[in-house]
């Protein structure tokens, strides 16, 4: 069973591990991590998997639930070595930023339109939401940015906590995806973005909108009925 490091603490960048499991000489299970694996619209991490001087490129992740699988460049990693991990901190930052920057912007359009998202892919140079809204265009999508923006410069402080799936139903708006979560996840990782945003989700962020930057809109397309599709990209460092 790997534990999930990310989920308490984004800002881990070096940690001790065991080897778990070893399949295909080259997928390996930890018994504790901070690399996250691909899931939610969110790329895996990269990063190194150190043993006694050689290294190990960590390509790919995937949660399998208890455990979480990681690709890695080379073979001889064995079950029961003690290993040095390290993330490659600069592409994750810069996820964290754009993560945090999707929540914001749309908080903003889900309070104007009640679109939910219908799709979403983060990236560290620019990224991409789909909204289920039938009516859309660039002047409301500016008017939406401007005030989202606002927001981040507000420097909102960010939280996360873990609260039983009924408790947290009583949230409104705390899943504003299209898809509902599934029955069998019982509790809730809840992220609070100074009170002002406040929803289920699994990825990594920020301790504060002032890391984030700008929001700074690079295209728009109709995707078919009722499915617009954004893409932004964040101006300036944090």
């Amino acid at each position: 069973m790997t534990e999930k490091l990310w989920m308490k603490n984004s800002y881990i960048r070096e940690w001790r591990a065991r080897i778990e499991k070893v399949t295909a000489s080259k997928f390996v299970v930890l018994d504790k991590s901070a690399f996250y694996p691909e899931k939610g619209g969110q790329p895996s991490d990269f990063g190194k998997i150190i043993l006694q001087g050689n290294e190990f490129n960590v390509l790919f992740g995937k949660d399998f639930g208890t455990d979480v699988s990681y690709e890695v460049s080379e073979q001889g990693l064995k079950e029961g070595d003690n290993v040095l991990c390290v993330l490659d901190w600069k592409r994750r930052y810069k996820l964290m930023r754009m993560h945090t920057a999707a929540h914001i912007l749309h908080n903003v359009i889900f309070g104007e339109t009640g679109a939910l998202i219908s799709g979403n892919q983060l990236d560290v140079e620019k990224s991409r939401m789909d909204f289920c809204v039938e009516n859309f265009d660039r002047e409301l999508l500016n008017g939406f940015v401007e005030k989202a923006n606002e927001l981040l410069a507000r420097n909102l402080p960010i939280e996360v906590k873990f609260l039983p799936r009924e408790e947290a139903f009583k949230i409104p708006g705390i899943i504003r995806l299209k898809d509902k979560l599934p029955k069998a996840v019982e509790v809730l990782r809840i992220v609070d973005i100074g009170g002002v945003d406040i929803t289920a989700d699994g990825g990594t962020h920020v301790r504060n909108t002032d890391e984030v930057g700008k929001i700074k809109i690079e295209g728009m397309k109709n995707k078919g009925k009722n499915n617009r599709r954004i893409y932004f990209s964040l101006e300036g460092e944090a």
